[in-house]
């Protein structure tokens, strides 16, 4: 398939290594770009900034949990009652 027939932002493997730097300009200039093989995307092309962005947009799954409300208020306490008796009518 030819570059004009295909959308703009996807190359072919051998399109890519063969246009190298206009795949770097377009990803800067335009975002990030789909490098396909036998017609199913493999990778996406992304500006050095936005891969950095994209790394520190992943919390560490600890810090989340730390970062939620304390419990240290809380009172968690057990009645110290007796369950009420039922009568099962036998």
């Amino acid at each position: 398939m030819s570059r004009q027939m295909q959308d703009a932002t996807h190359w072919q493997v051998q399109e890519a290594k063969q246009r190298f730097s206009e795949l770097i300009r377009r990803t800067l200039d335009e975002g990030p770009q789909v490098v396909t093989r036998h017609g199913e995307e493999v990778v996406v092309v992304v500006s050095a900034d936005e891969y950095r962005k994209s790394q520190k947009e992943v919390p560490d799954f600890a810090e989340f949990l730390l970062s939620g409300p304390r419990f240290d208020d809380l009172d968690l306490d057990r009645s110290r009652e007796l369950p009420r008796e039922i009568d099962f009518g036998e």
